[in-house]
């Protein structure tokens, strides 16, 4: 699409002219006025696309990283990205016109999607404790939104692969929407 919204760090690689356009902006990002240090890989990444570069996927790319290997170092990293990725689609708002409307669709996605879902699992959850019943509805829509999603990335992408994503739903419900809760309420932190 040409405008991957966050070049990850291992894998990211700039044209040096385009870096040196941004170096200070980057150098000196600040959120609700304090110095900023985390997300900046997408921080950078969104500099790029507001400069008016493209960023591209490149499927053949091979990077080595540390990723972690236990709970706890995982939920803390989450808990990074979930404020990179609440504070700088914030900046990224006034790209989203210009964007690809799958890019577009995919950004609010991922940030109406956790309180769609956490609403969601929450009524459920209400239903269950107080009338005794199974939502039904709710977990076929939820299901059923997981699968479109997944599905309209694995038809652009013609990679049925992308498919296997709706296995992360319930980590999604059940790890992450606390974390990204925590992240929204602990933005400056």
């Amino acid at each position: 699409f040409g405008a991957v919204m966050c070049c990850c760090g291992p894998c990211a690689m700039y044209r040096r002219s385009a870096l040196v356009l941004l170096l200070d902006q980057y150098e000196t990002q600040l959120f609700r006025g304090k110095p900023s240090d985390f997300g900046e890989d997408r921080h950078l990444t969104i500099l790029m696309l507001k400069a008016g570069f493209r960023t591209e996927y490149v499927p053949d790319a091979i990077a080595a990283t540390v990723v972690p290997d236990r709970l706890g170092p995982y939920l803390r990293q989450q808990l990074r990205w979930a404020r990179s990725t609440f504070r700088d689609t914030l900046l990224a708002l006034r790209l989203l016109p210009g964007l690809d409307r799958y890019l577009t669709l995919d950004v609010i996605g991922q940030n109406l999607g956790p309180l769609l879902l956490a609403l969601s699992s929450l009524t459920a959850l209400a239903q269950v404790a107080v009338t005794a019943t199974v939502p039904w509805w709710t977990g076929l829509t939820i299901t059923s939104m997981t699968l479109i999603r997944c599905g309209v990335a694995a038809f652009r992408a013609r990679q049925i692969r992308f498919i296997g994503f709706s296995l992360h739903t319930p980590i999604n419900i059940f790890l992450l929407l606390p974390v990204k809760a925590y992240a929204l309420c602990t933005l400056s932190n």
